[in-house]
């Protein structure tokens, strides 16, 4: 019989779950590599890498190891859950630098005390 993962999981085993599969799509978008690509390269089903992604725990480590090896070859799961790739810090800097616009007539007129 089937037994559904969610169910016999402690919360933190869930939530566990739910980080490594984050941090998955963070190093997949860190390298720009479109989840369909990844999905070819792994030999995985796309529907399959998006319950990867979103963390489900039904999943066999098989799997993530060989998403994370299509994705960043050469990769550890240590490195992934210590955010060790390069490609995350280049990804943390584009995410915090922002392009400062200019205000409106509008708004400059509502800070005019």
């Amino acid at each position: 019989m089937k037994v559904a993962q969610s169910t016999v999981l402690s919360e933190s085993q869930l939530a566990q779950s739910a980080e490594l599969g984050q941090r998955l799509a963070r190093l997949r978008l860190a390298r720009k590599v479109k989840q369909t690509d990844a999905a070819l390269r792994a030999g995985l089903s796309r529907n399959t890498v998006y319950r990867l992604e979103k963390g489900d725990p039904g999943l066999a480590i098989g799997q993530v190891l060989r998403y994370l090896e299509a994705i960043a070859p050469g990769s550890t799961l240590a490195d992934l859950m210590t955010e060790a790739d390069p490609a995350l810090a280049a990804l943390q800097v584009r995410e915090r630098s922002r392009r400062v616009r200019d205000l409106s007539a509008a708004e400059l007129e509502a800070l005019n005390f």
